[in-house]
């Protein structure tokens, strides 16, 4: 590892440790409706917010009112989506004027937005429509990401109150999330964006003349956005598309959803056009989801819980991103057999450099890649499906744990209190006492809903790459045979299960079969785990305190983060070893020569 590498990663997690505890300690005074510093500012809007909508800010739910409020206002947001696309045609701001989305590529477009997945089957720049990407992809951004937030505070609601029915009010955790954490930071991101050249504007594109004149095979499309025919032309110019970026992608990157304006993502000099830029957007999709572990332990009364829930995250995070960064700077064994200088010089940066781009290198590649499938965010800033089969395994693992080294904004917090109660669980087990955990006692029903919310995933995943596999109308979109073929099903689908949402571009999955089982395994994928974790919230909170004695098993120290990381791995390892065998596991092995 050069030491130019050393530096930007641990710049890095240096930055984020700094900033995890002044942020958590404001989302826990803004969950509490304490004063935050916002509120003479925000706080007339909160209320008026209210009163329009006809709400009662001291008005509590029950778990199911709450689950029911959390559906309702996501099946809303996907109608009015899935319209928008559909009519998109007739509205204003479309200035490239995009026609109407088919059918199912509207319905896969909304589920994953509404899911906070943002998995996309086109490209945006040509497919989309301003007020499209404005009122339909932005605003889901936020709300998606703040439904994400809700639930977690609900959970752990649940682990504080005593005796209590009740676990908040929905409306009002939204309204709070998106006004006084996701709304300002987004602001203020855009504008420091902006000013390094991402681009911001309501034009739908500008043409610029060539230097010199070069003919060239042009893509033709059909009216289901695939591909249609070439068709050979004198080039003299280039249309450039530009419009609402900078906005979308700190949204994007915020509420830890990905989906990029451009369908580069962030390796598109639009998004993020600088150094600085890149930096910037790898903090913004990592800091909240950091901050909260803080904001855990700060509702729950000891602050000790959330630094160790964070400790294990960022270690088996800097686990990924160093064996990802070693993988691409090794690179292809076969390339220097070829007689081709893949050493590291001052003239080059050596390694696997495909699909990379030259202004980022394979450190901050390595480090955005490993980061943005932890987080749920799937927006990298080099292309997934060019990495080494050892760097796209760990890409893979990233979110085969659940996106819960980090994780979505909320879910992924809410994931790894799952598996801190299983790991508790485990333990109790083992020396014959009843687990219990923040002074609540663990019993068949809570340990079901866990249960049910690590294993909703996993037989997703599995279920549809089986599926995908076996099937002609499967097979026939992906790009490369063998192995690789076999891991651009199972990324697509670990993707779409764990609302990540990046992809391997090999992988065409604009058809009826991928945007129709894309669409049902994002909804699953989503509520089917959000639901279990409510129920479980509505259960612990209606449990009594009890005292907790010296024999109980404490879960802030050391060894109890040592045994929680142990348990987050033996899961996703057990389960996925199998499937990652016949993908990138063999991609690898293959790589070198057998004898003869």
């Amino acid at each position: 590892m050069t030491l130019n590498a050393i530096l930007q990663i641990a710049l890095f997690f240096t930055v984020l440790l700094l900033l995890t505890k002044p942020l958590g300690l404001y989302m826990a005074r803004v969950y509490e409706g304490r004063s935050c510093g916002l509120s003479a500012v925000l706080g007339p809007l909160e209320r008026a917010i209210y009163r329009l909508c006809g709400l009662r800010g001291d008005e509590e739910m029950e778990w199911k009112t709450y689950a029911a409020a959390l559906l309702l206002f996501s099946a809303f947001g996907m109608v009015a989506l899935y319209a928008l696309q559909r009519c998109q045609q007739i509205l204003p701001l479309n200035p490239q004027h995009f026609g109407a989305l088919p059918s199912d590529l509207a319905f896969d477009t909304a589920a994953s937005y509404v899911t906070n997945t943002n998995w996309q089957a086109y490209a945006g720049e040509s497919t989309m429509s301003h007020l499209t990407q404005m009122a339909g992809l932005t605003a889901q951004n936020f709300m998606s990401a703040a439904t994400g937030m809700a639930v977690l505070i609900a959970l752990i609601r649940g682990l504080t109150r005593r005796g209590i029915s009740t676990v908040g009010n929905f409306w009002v955790d939204l309204v709070r999330t998106i006004l006084y954490i996701l709304l300002p930071l987004a602001i203020a991101s855009s504008l420091v964006l902006v000013s390094q050249g991402a681009v911001q504007s309501l034009e739908g594109s500008v043409t610029l003349p060539w230097v010199q004149s070069q003919n060239y095979d042009q893509r033709i499309m059909d009216s289901s956005v695939q591909p249609r025919a070439d068709e050979r032309v004198a080039g003299t110019e280039q249309v450039v598309a530009v419009g609402p970026a900078a906005t979308q992608v700190i949204a994007r990157d915020l509420g830890t959803a990905g989906g990029g304006f451009f369908n580069a993502n962030s390796a598109h000099p639009f998004e993020s056009p600088t150094p600085l830029s890149d930096f910037l957007l790898l903090l913004v999709q990592t800091v909240l989801a950091a901050g909260l572990t803080y904001t855990f332990g700060k509702l729950v009364g000891d602050t000790r819980q959330g630094w160790a829930i964070l400790s294990v995250m960022l270690v088996v995070l800097a686990l990924g991103v160093g064996i990802l960064y070693r993988s691409e700077l090794v690179g292809n064994p076969h390339i220097p057999k070829l007689g081709v200088d893949v050493a590291i010089t001052d003239q080059q940066p050596g390694g696997n450099m495909e699909g990379k781009e030259v202004r980022f290198g394979i450190a901050r590649t390595a480090l955005v890649a490993a980061a943005t499938t932890a987080t749920s965010t799937g927006a990298p800033n080099g292309m997934q499906d060019s990495l080494t089969p050892i760097g796209g395994l760990v890409t893979l693992v990233m979110m085969q744990l659940g996106e819960v080294i980090l994780g979505g904004i909320g879910s992924g917090l809410s994931g790894m209190v799952i598996l801190v109660l299983i790991a508790v669980f485990i333990s109790g087990l083992m020396v014959g006492r009843t687990p219990e955990y923040l002074g609540k006692k663990l019993e068949p029903y809570d340990i079901k809903m866990a249960s049910v919310a690590i294993l909703v995933m996993p037989i997703l995943t599995l279920a549809a790459t089986a599926l995908a596999s076996m099937t002609d109308v499967g097979r026939a979109a992906i790009l490369n045979p063998g192995p690789h073929g076999f891991s651009e099903i199972l990324y697509g689908y670990s993707s779409m299960a764990n609302n990540n949402g990046s992809t391997f571009a090999g992988l065409n999955a604009n058809s009826l079969f991928y945007n129709l089982s894309g669409g049902l395994v994002m909804l699953i994928g989503r509520f089917w785990i959000a639901i279990p974790i409510l129920a479980l919230a509505g259960s612990l909170a209606r449990k009594p305190t009890i005292h907790v004695s010296g024999g109980a098993l404490p879960t802030h120290t050391p060894m109890f983060a040592i045994w929680l990381m142990v348990v987050t791995l033996s899961i996703g390892g057990m389960t996925f070893l199998p499937a990652l065998a016949l993908g990138p596991i063999a991609e690898h092995l293959l790589n070198f020569d057998t004898p003869q």
